[in-house]
């Protein structure tokens, strides 16, 4: 495993213009694995007991030059290709969208913005300031067995539009529905052709415009409760304009008056066998766009719910456990925030305008009076460092999840960690970060002639490292 793990590191060396620099990056994505704590780069350091007056040279990597995040993001798209097993129906990938929001009131951080949280939990507030990313997962594994999403890509798609401004003057950056599908569509480029599967909060019309500069890409989504569709027209009478659109019709009406209709079927749901019943039916949606979609209305112990999907070749049941699928987006959030501490980033610029929470378009007005060319240059360096590092700790995660797709037969014979009962032939990435956590510096040792290795030992405190293998 840790020689598997030096040959997909070594594998990033190109993305690096320094050597320098790409040593940083392995003390990262390791330091991520490895660290107990959640003080950003201070817990990597400690954890791997690196000399502390390296801390300066450590934080400025994140703001080098000699790196870009979308060459990182397009070698670790690579890498999950080659060595992942990509769960595909129908020839297409499938890829998991979704928002996340984190709290942060740094007051001169950069893209800080007040977010509404629709959440069902008491414990979150309705409004929170902080950044809200946009992430896109690929699914791999085995429906069977044990799936999980690698997160392939992450970025900040509320606030950051004027910053990235001062980088590239000629950026066009839409709403976060519209940055979301073009991110999904950019990897669909580059993996083939794929399925996005996207919560209802993402089905609207400037989301399928954009999906449509994608020939690769298809999106399955829900839908509201109070959405209406629109038969086809009726054959043109050649007279007047041609019509766009037949009859309208409330879907949710459908569960009534076409209740005949439904299909009875057994369907995989979240890991489990569901009886259900469905009906399915090709509809034109969209004000002034009148695509034609394949919706698919579902009902189970009395639920009912109405999906969609862009593509019309997959059948109903397909579309329904595709959907089921979602979720596992939410649980590759929940172990990056606890396993991996993504999140846990402190980067800040004093050229950054302080935060006015009172500002309704926080900060706007201020990033739009600035001039000098200096300051634009360190507010984007901000931003960068703040996306670096979140596109290295999903790197960092995506590598646990594809050790225990590949190593946790050895792992569950092994009493490295106690569990009271396993529920699973593959570990969780919990479970693999705690083997690396113990073993991490018998690992070192017993591996001292791996490039990757060597690049630890170099930085390592010599006086707490011996102190640590002679124990």
């Amino acid at each position: 495993m840790i020689v598997f793990l030096n040959e997909i590191l070594m594998d990033f060396r190109s993305c690096f213009k320094r050597e320098r620099a790409f040593a940083w990056f392995v003390i990262t994505i390791i330091g991520f694995i490895v660290r107990t704590e959640g003080l950003g780069i201070t817990s990597i350091i400690r954890d791997l007991t690196l000399n502390p007056d390296l801390y300066p040279t450590y934080l400025h990597f994140f703001r080098s030059s000699a790196w870009i995040r979308q060459e990182l993001e397009a070698q670790w798209i690579k890498v999950v290709v080659n060595h992942a097993p990509i769960l595909k129906i129908c020839g297409m990938n499938i890829l998991l969208g979704d928002g996340l929001t984190y709290g942060k009131e740094g007051r001169r951080m950069a893209c800080v913005q007040k977010h509404h949280q629709e959440s069902e939990n008491s414990g979150k507030s309705e409004w929170v300031f902080g950044h809200l990313f946009g992430c896109v997962g690929i699914l791999a594994g085995c429906p069977s067995g044990k799936l999980f999403c690698i997160v392939l890509s992450a970025t900040i798609q509320v606030g950051a539009n004027k910053i990235r401004e001062f980088a590239d003057p000629t950026t066009e950056l839409g709403s976060h529905v519209v940055q979301l599908i073009a991110q999904a569509g950019s990897i669909a480029m580059s993996i083939g052709p794929s399925i996005i599967v996207l919560d209802r909060y993402f089905l609207s019309v400037p989301a399928l415009i954009e999906a449509k500069k994608y020939l690769n890409l298809q999106i399955i989504t829900k839908c509201k409760r109070s959405i209406t569709a629109f038969f086809d027209p009726p054959p043109y009478s050649g007279k007047g304009r041609r019509r766009k659109k037949g009859a309208s019709v409330k879907l949710m009406s459908l569960f009534v008056t076409e209740k005949t209709k439904f299909i009875a079927a057994t369907v995989n749901i979240y890991g489990k066998q569901q009886d259900i019943e469905y009906y399915c039916v090709d509809l034109l949606w969209g004000q002034k766009l009148y695509q034609k979609m394949r919706f698919v209305l579902v009902s189970y112990d009395d639920t009912k719910s109405i999906l969609v999907s862009t593509s019309l070749e997959l059948s109903a049941v397909q579309i329904i456990e595709l959907y089921s699928y979602r979720f596992k987006i939410e649980v590759a959030f929940k172990e990056l925030v606890h396993t991996i501490g993504a999140w846990l980033y402190h980067f800040w610029s004093k050229y950054m305008p302080k935060l006015n929470k009172f500002d309704k378009k926080i900060n706007i007005k201020a990033l739009e009076a600035i001039t000098d060319v200096h300051a634009k240059k360190k507010i984007v360096e901000c931003l960068k460092a703040i996306e670096g590092y979140v596109m290295m700790a999903l790197i960092s995660m995506g590598l646990l999840q594809i050790f225990a797709l590949k190593y946790s037969a050895e792992l569950n014979h092994s009493v490295f960690r106690w569990l009271r009962t396993k529920t699973n032939k593959i570990v969780s990435e919990a479970t693999m970060a705690c083997y690396f956590r113990k073993n991490i510096f018998n690992i070192i040792a017993q591996n001292r002639h791996l490039p990757i290795m060597q690049i630890i030992i170099a930085k390592q405190n010599d006086v707490i490292l011996d102190e640590d293998l002679a124990a």
